[in-house]
């Protein structure tokens, strides 16, 4: 959008146009708005945060966690499609842990900030 068409003209706006071709790409934001809803989860969070820290298999997560494993497996589905952690199968057993990404790295670290920022110890 040009400064021109803007409603209001103010002082240290001449970067809208550049922020509007961002802005008009609305599929990298909705995808985006897809990782960020897997986490909105407080249950999806904390197994993520662990498999960051941790490779364990859905009885191991199911008792660190305090969940059934049918609600974990349900999880951890959805974290895996989303990209966010990976598996991988020795025998019987199906170990999880973080996806070795950029995304799941940096997603860890604002866990980690804001918790450090938010909770008290």
């Amino acid at each position: 959008m040009a400064e021109e068409r803007l409603p209001h003209r103010h002082q240290g706006q001449e970067g809208a146009e550049h922020l509007r071709r961002h802005l008009d790409q609305i599929e990298n934001f909705q995808t985006v708005a897809a990782v960020f809803k897997q986490l909105s989860d407080s249950s999806r969070l904390r197994i993520f945060w662990l498999l960051c820290h941790y490779e364990a298999c859905v009885v191991n997560i199911s008792a660190l966690v305090d969940m059934t494993s049918p609600a974990v497996s349900h999880h951890l589905r959805q974290l895996r499609s989303s990209g966010l952690i990976v598996s991988r199968r020795e025998g019987k057993e199906v170990y999880y842990r973080a996806a070795d990404t950029e995304q799941s790295r940096l997603l860890h670290r604002v866990i980690e900030e804001t918790m450090a920022i938010s909770c008290p110890e």
